[in-house]
């Protein structure tokens, strides 16, 4: 078998994708390199095929990792960009289980994690397997202590996805990108930030969590005109919200609950919901190319194995009306052709905020990731979304280091335990774009 494993020059921009969208995604390798961002394209065929190196790995997921590693090793590889839903590209699902609280002999199912993909070597520089007990299983964490242990969860490359189901979605994308990174550079109205929240968990307390994470967070970014649709403003609304994304903004903040479907929140000490921005209302999503990046708080707003949820019907899952859902809430709003967002960071599974009890305040999730995100991009407004996204794991794993050693919130327990949430927090912390993406643009 001849391996031709000596392209030789290095690489900045690696996509991996199925033969069928490889065509699709050229225009985008060309124009990224324009921009000094040396891009290659490998198929999923050409990794199993060991074209370039040699296969390894146990199953599919592990091979594309072990290749991404080569690639790290041998191109000199700092970004990766996945191009294909959980169908057409493979997904590593993380058994790191919840109680459901409602019904606790139920549990959440596993939930995708990119981040296995950028996290290659361990501790000791070791290929990282995740999958520590060498069981099949991987990020494994059901008993007394964790049975995939130390597992070092820091991005070695900065990893994004788009979650494309067909060509129509790749071509839509590689638009967007492209348009973006020309035309936005100096538009005014890349200076707005659209920051939407209220209070999380009125069960808990009347304070509204969701708008003081937003607040915290707009204070790294006082140049911007902010956009606050506060509930306590009593301006949180369906048309507001599609209204200020219409107008132009460079960034879509929303800090509350979350669902495949929709998103959401409570006005102070209020139990009801209050109108639900769902994936159907995103069809008043007009904003054409005044794209925001679109970051939300919540519970799998980044699931983009919809497929999958549907056919467990969970309890903790189940919408009358999420069968005919095509897209998670993330994807439906970066992949919109009319607009919508250029890029999302979601949650593929169960998130959480210090606010809430559980976390005894060993643990913040979104209430630290809303604001550093900001504070990243206000320490290098140069930096391409992948760095910040990178920069954001490796800070909250500095602030919260993890104890593999403490038991599983399954295991004799009814409350999550605070090194559990963080291990998950990372694991489902997914970017729906270009990780080279060129945040507000090029000067061109």
């Amino acid at each position: 078998m001849k391996i031709t494993s000596g392209q030789n020059k290095n690489f900045d921009l690696l996509i991996i994708t199925p033969i069928c969208f490889k065509k699709s995604l050229s225009r985008l390798a060309e124009h990224k390199r324009k921009f000094n961002i040396d891009t290659t394209i490998v198929t999923l065929n050409e990794i199993y095929n060991s074209k370039y190196f040699l296969v390894n790995g146990r199953d599919e997921p592990e091979k594309i990792k072990h290749f991404i590693r080569s690639c790290c090793d041998k191109w000199d590889i700092k970004y990766v960009l996945l191009v294909g839903g959980d169908k057409q590209l493979p997904v590593r699902y993380i058994y790191n289980f919840e109680k459901y609280p409602v019904i606790p002999e139920i549990y959440e199912p596993p939930y995708i994690s990119d981040l296995y993909y950028a996290d290659l070597y361990d501790s000791e520089g070791n290929f990282s397997t995740w999958d520590s007990n060498n069981n099949g299983i991987y990020g494994e964490w059901i008993g007394e202590t964790a049975e995939d242990k130390n597992i070092d969860l820091k991005p070695d490359v900065r990893i994004g996805r788009l979650p494309c189901k067909n060509r129509l979605e790749v071509k839509i994308m590689v638009d967007k990108i492209i348009n973006y990174e020309r035309n936005t550079f100096g538009k005014s109205w890349f200076k707005n930030i659209v920051a939407v929240g209220g209070n999380t968990h009125p069960e808990i307390s009347s304070f509204p969590d969701g708008e003081a994470d937003l607040s915290e967070a707009l204070q790294h970014v006082e140049d911007f005109n902010h956009v606050k649709l506060f509930s306590s403003k009593n301006n949180l609304n369906r048309t507001n919200i599609i209204k200020s994304v219409n107008k132009g903004c460079g960034f879509f903040v929303l800090r509350g609950h979350g669902s495949p479907p929709f998103w959401t929140t409570h006005k102070p000490g209020e139990m009801k919901w209050l109108p639900k921005f769902s994936i159907y209302h995103m069809s008043l999503l007009i904003n054409r190319n005044k794209l925001p990046i679109c970051i939300a708080s919540g519970c799998r707003n980044s699931a983009f194995d919809m497929h999958q949820i549907n056919l467990l019907k969970h309890p903790s899952l189940s919408y009358y009306w999420m069968d005919c859902i095509r897209n998670c809430w993330m994807w439906a709003i970066t992949q919109k052709f009319t607009g919508g967002a250029i890029a999302s960071i979601g949650a593929s599974g169960v998130g959480y905020a210090k606010y809430e009890p559980i976390t005894g305040g060993k643990a913040d999730a979104w209430s630290f990731l809303i604001p550093q995100f900001f504070n990243e991009y206000k320490i290098d407004k140069t930096a391409l979304l992948g760095d910040v996204w990178q920069r954001l794991i490796l800070k909250y794993l500095k602030k919260y280091p993890i104890d593999w050693n403490t038991p599983s919130l399954c295991y004799k327990s009814d409350m999550p335990k605070p090194d559990v949430i963080n291990a998950r927090t990372v694991q489902q912390f997914i970017l729906f774009g270009d990780p080279t993406l060129k945040i507000g643009g090029y000067n061109i």
